[in-house]
């Protein structure tokens, strides 16, 4: 079969066509095309393949987007409204203008896959294998949804009414409407993954024949206040207060609240207690740059009107009639860093003050509920033997309360893990690349362009309510952000290489680029005009 070859034409400025000398012995460096690891993609925990589907998006081709995302991440209408998007914080394009917006497009596409009503691509035919996961979470659907692809026979057991697990229960809908989630979980269901709600499992043995467990229980439990007064009626945990809220719709708070706690929880209850009439405060013990919540959620309960006291915690809940009538608190400073890595804070002697509440939400983190194993089993991903069975564990479950894409990466890790156990298959891992860095972008091929901005609901609106707050972008948005992405490492065909060679001797052969050696002479001109930092000059060997 004859190959496809195409060549440039390069002429030097004498007119001599340069295949006339070889000059390849000239050379002190030679130009190697090595594709690289685009940051974003190295960021992602679920390991996204950011840039490849940015770029079938760039080609107006949305639903092999989605398909792309999901060979990852079963959840990508999840991930593109609640992840906090650490792709974005190592994105090239921040360091030239503005950060890409990954998770407005990874939630365009698969809201369009939803619009389209596009499916799920069946898996393998079903084996004999029987696997139980204990949790519905984001960790729980994820370990299904990758054993059902690949042939296990997956049973899902959740102890509350509905299946999600933090994604149903623990985010408000304003941040991710049910109709979203629900469509994600049937794409699950629809591999063959059996779900079986108010399910509680209280031993562990209770599975034993299945031919492994996964356990992504989660956390739920809350963290106590250990305060005088906390037990009187209108205290309330963050998480129960969320789970009411999801699961019926109400509770009943009154007009006042303080939220005491400065993560996700404690942003979620305040911004939906506003939701429900009443006035909202947060109280936290550090300052706003300790605040382990997203950014752009503290940034939105600002706008909302939600008070943050920073520099407080509370000593002591007041009660009137066995009911929460206020709180004191305790003015902090912080001292030397704790073992989180934040300052301690430490209370300042004679500064307290109280505040009038009818409820208090403590917020102050989540811990799992590990009951059902028996005492000194170890948590691990790569599973351990307990009484026979063949137990993993991940999520929540065992790195504590932590973020969606996390538990969606742990999650496919134990199906992995799972795999391996039962069947014996080695997953192959790509060879590790060099991340591909800002410097060796070439940004004369990128004009400088604002990135693609979220519609909102009005301010007016979105208190008033729990309709979702961001709109999300168009497909002509989408499409016109997707073409600002550098394609970090990644060969876009641009055929410069081909094109600036003063020696014609680079080639396009069977869509690869060679280069003839014989002739370069190592002048790096394709290495400084490649726009995607693909092409490296290495040094000859003397």
């Amino acid at each position: 079969m004859a190959k496809a070859y195409i060549r440039g034409a390069g002429i030097h400025a004498t007119g001599t066509i340069a295949l006339v000398n070889k000059t390849g012995s000239w050379r002190y460096s030679r130009p190697v095309h090595e594709e690289k690891m685009p940051p974003c993609n190295n960021a992602c925990p679920a390991g996204n393949n950011i840039q490849g589907f940015i770029s079938l998006i760039r080609d107006e081709k949305l639903l092999d987007a989605w398909r792309l995302i999901k060979e990852t991440s079963p959840l990508p209408g999840v991930c593109g409204r609640v992840c906090p998007h650490p792709c974005e914080q190592e994105c090239n394009r921040g360091k030239y203008d503005e950060a890409m917006s990954i998770h407005a497009l990874e939630r365009l596409v698969a809201d369009y896959a939803l619009e389209e009503q596009v499916s799920e691509e069946p898996g393998a035919s079903p084996g004999k294998e029987r696997v139980a996961i204990v949790g519905s979470g984001p960790a729980g659907l994820s370990c299904a949804y990758f054993l059902a692809k690949d042939g296990y026979q997956m049973t899902v057991f959740e102890s509350l009414p509905a299946i999600g697990g933090m994604l149903r229960v623990g985010i408000p809908e304003y941040r991710l409407p049910r109709g979203i989630l629900d469509k994600e979980i049937a794409d699950i269901e629809a591999l063959g993954v059996s779900f079986k709600t108010n399910t509680k499992i209280d031993n562990v043995k209770e599975l034993k024949d299945y031919d492994a467990v996964f356990i992504a229980t989660g956390a739920h439990s809350s963290r106590a206040l250990e305060i005088p007064g906390e037990d009187v009626a209108g205290v309330i945990s963050g998480m129960e207060f969320l789970r009411k809220l999801n699961l019926d719709g109400d509770v009943q708070i009154g007009r006042s609240v303080a939220v005491i706690g400065g993560g996700n929880t404690a942003i979620d209850a305040a911004r939906s207690a506003l939701r429900l009439g009443a006035k909202s405060t947060i109280v936290y013990r550090r300052t706003r740059e300790e605040m382990p919540a997203i950014e752009e959620e503290i940034e939105a309960a600002s706008k909302e009107g939600i008070e943050i006291v920073y520099l407080a915690a509370p000593t002591k809940v007041m009660a009137q009639d066995g009911k929460v009538k206020e709180v004191e608190f305790t003015r902090m400073r912080l001292g030397e860093p704790d073992e989180t890595g934040r300052k301690r804070p430490i209370p300042i002697e004679g500064s307290t003050f109280t505040m009038q509440v009818e409820t208090v939400i403590s917020a102050i983190g989540e811990t799992p509920d590990l009951s059902l194993l028996p005492e000194g089993v170890a948590l691990s991903e790569t599973g351990a033997k307990v009484d026979g069975m063949q137990i993993f564990s991940g999520g929540d479950a065992v790195t504590g309360a932590g973020r969606v894409v996390d538990a969606i990466a742990s999650g496919k890790r134990a199906a992995r893990a799972i795999d391996k156990c039962l069947r014996g298959k080695e997953v192959e891992e790509e060879p590790a690349k060099e991340l591909a860095p800002f410097e060796d972008i070439n940004t004369a091929y990128f004009p400088q362009q604002a990135v693609a901005k979220m519609p909102e609901l009005s301010l007016g609106e979105r208190t008033s309510s729990f309709s979702e707050i961001n709109l999300g972008i168009s497909v002509v948005a989408g499409t016109k952000e997707a073409a600002r992405c550098f394609s970090c490492g990644v060969c876009k065909e641009c055929n410069n290489c081909l094109y600036f060679c003063p020696d014609i001797c680079v080639a396009v052969i069977d869509g690869s680029y060679e280069v003839d050696y014989d002739y370069c002479k190592g002048c790096g001109i394709c290495s400084h005009e490649c726009p995607t930092a693909v092409i490296r000059m290495a040094t000859e060997a003397l």
